[in-house]
C-alpha cells in the first residue's frame, strides 16, 4: 500500500474521530461539541447575575452553630464516603453501605430504622427540634435524602457515595447544632433511599407513605457544575414483545412469521421518530431477545426502551406514540404483540422549588462557590432521577455540586475517579453545611415556607404520580 493510500498515515483533524478501528478497539468520540458547549457556558456563566434570596432564613447564631458542626464532622463523613465507594453495592443490595450509615448515626446518639417502607436497604432516622413533640402535626418537617447505590461496571461513577455522606453530614450537623443551642421547632428526617439507578427506590418509598407527612425534601448530586436547577427529565421503561410462528428458515420460511423482523422494524421506526421529537426528548433501546438459531424463523423477540421527556405531559404523549408503532408493526408483520410499561416504577421530570433553591445558592456562595442556574449551563445534557417523583409530591430541591471538570460525564470510570478526590471531600463539606442550613431556614422562616408552598402550587401542586399514566 502506498503512503498516500494508507489511512493510518493521513493527517487527523483536531477533535475529529477519523481513524481505523483495529480489532476490538473503538474509535474515540470527538470532543468538538463539548468544547463548543464549554466555551458558550463560560461566556454565559461570566454574565450570569448573582443568585439572591428575599427570605431571612435561620438566625445568624443558628447558622453559625450549624457550620461549626458541619466542619467538625468532615473527617467522619469523608471516611464514610470512601467506604461506600469501595463497597460499590448495586441497587437493593446496599447492605454494608446502609449499615455503615446507621453505625455512624449511632455513634452520635441517633438510632436508625433499617428496612423501612418495605425495602431492606432503606433507612429512616429522625430529629425533633425545639418545642416540637414526636407526635406533632403542626410543625414543619424536612426530609434530607441519601443515595448510596452504585452502577455495574463503573461503581460509583455517579458519585452516590458523595450524596450519602452529604445527607448524613447535613442531618448530623443539625443534631450537633441542636445540642449546642435549641433550633426552631420542627422535625428533620433522614431517608436512606435505595436503588436510584434503575430501581426507583424513592417511588417505592413514596407509595408506602414516606412523604405523606413531609413538607419539603432536599438532596444534592455531584456534577461538573454548581447549578441550583439542573434539569432532570422524566423516564419510563417500555418493553415490546413480538410473538411469531417458527418454521424452517430454509425449507419452509413461508410457513413462519418472523418476530425478529417485527423487532427490527420497530427499532428502525422508533429511530426515525427521533427526527421529530420535541427538543430534549430521548428514546434509546436494545434488543433483549432476537431468536435462538438462524435456521429457525424466530418465534419471539423482545426490545426494551428508555423513553424520556422534559415534561410529564409530553412523556405521556410520547408513550402513546410508541405504543402505536408497536401495534402497527405487529399488523404489518403478522405477529402478535405485547406492550409492557414500567416493569420498574417510572421517574417524573424534576420540579425545582425556587425559594428553597435560592437559599441553597446563598449558602453555597458563603462556602465560596459560584452557583449558576440552568440558563447559564448546558441544560440539554440531562439525565433522570427518582427524586423527580418526590419533587411533584412536595416542594423539593436537587442542586448539583461540582467535583469534576465539566466535560467529565456521569456514569463513567472517569467520573468515579473524582468521587473520592479532594474536590469530592470539599463538596461533602459544602453540601453538608448547605443542606443543613436550608433545612434550618425552612424550620425558622414561616415566610419562606409559605413562599415555597406557593411556588409548588403555582407549578401544578401535588400530582397523582402513581395514576398519572393510567
Amino acid at each position: 500500500m502506498s503512503e498516500a493510500a494508507d489511512p493510518t498515515s493521513a493527517p487527523r483533524a483536531t477533535g475529529a474521530t477519523r481513524g481505523i478501528r483495529v480489532g476490538a478497539s473503538p474509535t474515540t468520540p470527538s470532543s468538538t461539541y463539548l468544547d463548543l458547549v464549554a466555551a458558550e457556558t463560560a461566556i454565559a456563566a461570566a454574565a450570569a447575575p448573582r443568585i439572591t434570596s428575599s427570605h431571612d432564613g435561620a438566625a445568624a447564631e443558628d447558622a453559625s452553630a450549624i457550620r461549626t458542626a458541619a466542619d467538625s464532622l468532615q473527617p467522619e463523613l469523608v471516611e464514610l464516603s470512601h467506604r461506600i465507594f469501595e463497597y460499590a453495592e448495586e441497587g437493593f443490595e446496599e447492605t454494608r453501605s446502609v449499615a455503615d450509615i446507621a453505625e455512624l448515626l449511632a455513634e452520635h446518639g441517633i438510632s436508625a430504622q433499617l428496612g423501612a417502607f418495605g425495602l431492606d436497604t432503606a433507612l429512616v432516622a429522625e430529629l425533633i427540634v425545639g418545642e416540637a413533640k414526636p407526635d406533632s402535626s403542626d410543625v414543619p418537617t424536612v426530609a434530607i435524602l441519601a443515595e448510596y447505590d452504585a452502577l455495574p461496571g463503573v461503581g460509583h461513577g455517579c458519585g452516590h457515595n458523595i450524596i450519602a455522606a452529604s445527607a448524613v453530614g447535613a442531618f448530623l450537623s443539625l443534631v450537633e447544632a441542636n445540642r449546642r443551642r435549641e433550633l426552631p421547632a420542627g422535625r428533620i428526617v433522614l431517608y436512606g433511599t435505595p436503588a436510584e439507578e434503575g430501581g426507583n427506590g424513592k417511588e417505592i418509598m413514596a407509595r408506602a407513605g414516606a412523604f405523606d407527612d413531609v413538607d419539603a425534601a432536599i438532596m444534592i448530586h455531584p456534577f461538573g457544575y454548581d447549578v441550583t436547577d439542573q434539569p432532570f427529565i422524566g423516564r419510563r421503561i417500555l418493553r415490546v414483545r413480538y410473538y411469531g410462528v417458527p418454521a424452517h428458515a430454509s425449507a419452509s420460511p413461508f410457513q413462519g412469521r418472523n418476530a425478529l423482523d417485527a423487532a427490527n422494524l420497530n427499532y428502525q421506526a422508533t429511530g426515525l421518530v427521533r427526527q421529530h421529537l420535541y427538543p430534549g426528548d430521548r428514546i434509546h433501546g436494545v434488543i433483549l431477545d432476537g431468536g435462538q438459531r438462524p435456521n429457525v424463523v424466530p418465534e419471539f423477540a423482545e426490545l426494551e426502551y428508555y423513553v424520556r421527556s422534559n415534561a410529564a405531559e409530553t412523556l405521556k404523549e410520547l408513550s402513546l406514540r410508541l405504543e402505536d408503532i408497536a401495534n402497527g408493526i405487529a399488523l404489518a408483520t403478522g405477529t402478535g404483540v405485547e406492550v409492557e410499561w414500567d416493569p420498574q416504577p417510572f421517574t417524573m421530570p424534576l420540579r425545582y422549588n425556587t425559594p428553597l433553591s435560592e437559599r441553597w445558592a446563598v449558602h453555597q456562595e458563603a462556602q465560596g462557590r459560584r452557583v449558576l442556574t440552568k440558563a447559564s449551563v448546558p441544560s440539554h445534557l440531562a439525565a433522570s432521577t427518582d427524586f423527580g417523583n418526590v419533587s411533584v409530591r412536595v416542594p423539593g430541591i436537587h442542586p448539583v455540586i461540582a467535583i469534576s471538570p465539566p466535560d467529565v460525564s456521569l456514569h463513567t470510570r472517569e467520573f468515579a475517579e473524582y468521587a473520592t478526590s479532594d474536590a469530592a471531600s470539599t463538596a461533602i463539606a459544602d453540601a453538608s453545611a448547605g443542606l443543613a442550613l436550608v433545612a434550618a431556614d425552612f424550620l425558622a422562616d414561616s415566610n419562606l415556607r409559605t413562599a415555597a408552598r406557593a411556588d409548588f402550587d403555582a407549578a401544578g401542586g401535588a400530582l397523582d404520580v402513581e395514576g398519572f399514566f393510567s
